[in-house]
Order: C-alpha cells, then sequence, then structure tokens
C-alpha cells in the first residue's frame, strides 16, 4: 500500500505542476504537448524506477521471494521487470517468485490506474489549449 500512496502522490504532484506551468509557457500548443508527454514520462519512469527498488530490496534484504533467476535480481532485471510489469505489457521472460507475485499485481493495477490518468489529463489539457489557441483565451488551467 505504502508505494500505491507514494506513487499516486508523485503523479498527483506531477501533474499539478505540470497543470500550473502549462498556462505560463510562451509556446504554440504542439509544443505544450510535448511538454506535456514528456514531463508525464518522467513521473511514470519514477514511479517504475520506486517499483524496481522495492523488488530488490524485497527480493535481496528480506528474501520476500526472486525475479527470474534464484537469488537477489539485479537492478538492471528489477528496472526491466517494473517496467513491463507497470506497462501491463507482461512479456514473461522474467517472473516473479514468492512474496513478490502480490507486488507484481499490484504495480500492474497501479500502473494501469496511473497511465489512465495520464491520458485523461492529456486529453483535457489539449483540448483546452487548442480550443483556446483558435479563439480564445490561452492561459486556462485543468481544472
Amino acid at each position: 500500500m505504502a508505494l500505491v500512496v507514494l506513487t499516486t502522490l508523485v503523479h498527483y504532484e506531477a501533474l499539478s505542476a505540470i497543470n500550473m506551468a502549462l498556462p505560463r509557457l510562451k509556446m504554440a500548443p504542439r509544443a505544450r504537448l510535448i511538454v506535456v508527454i514528456l514531463a508525464t514520462f518522467g513521473a511514470h519512469m519514477l514511479e517504475i524506477w520506486l517499483y524496481a527498488a522495492a523488488f530488490v530490496m524485497l527480493a535481496q534484504v528480506s528474501g520476500a521471494g526472486t525475479l527470474g533467476q534464484a537469488g537477489g535480481p539485479d537492478w538492471l532485471t528489477a528496472l526491466y521487470f517494473s517496467a513491463e510489469t507497470f506497462t501491463s505489457l507482461g512479456y514473461g521472460d522474467v517472473v516473479p517468485q514468492g512474496a513478490l507475485r502480490m507486488l507484481a499485481g499490484v504495480e500492474a493495477l497501479n500502473g494501469l490506474l496511473l497511465i489512465g490518468w495520464t491520458a485523461s489529463f492529456t486529453y483535457i489539457a489539449m483540448e483546452r489549449f487548442w480550443s483556446a489557441a483558435r479563439g480564445g483565451r490561452c492561459d486556462a488551467e485543468v481544472r
């Protein structure tokens, strides 16, 4: 639950910061879209890193399971597994064992929700700025 709360707070703060910065940016709506995508990508990467760190710590420190082969996962394996789990890609080439399976399931659901939140935010932000650029004010915040 701590990771769900932490990643939700990270995401909220990232979207809030983007929302406050967008009206101040003196650039075309297309360029604002790039800002939104890059900033939310950064937030997602941080969230993936948090889960990867949890996988490594739980496997190596508490012996809660393994990722892939026996023994604690190395950082790159944990990061790769976290990215594919967060995005619900799930290749299946790295498989969690033991209690890490539960964390993987939680990460997949958490990632799905946060990615959906990003998609919704991006749609609303861009709709407001594109319609404002076509004929109105360009200082609207996403509410």
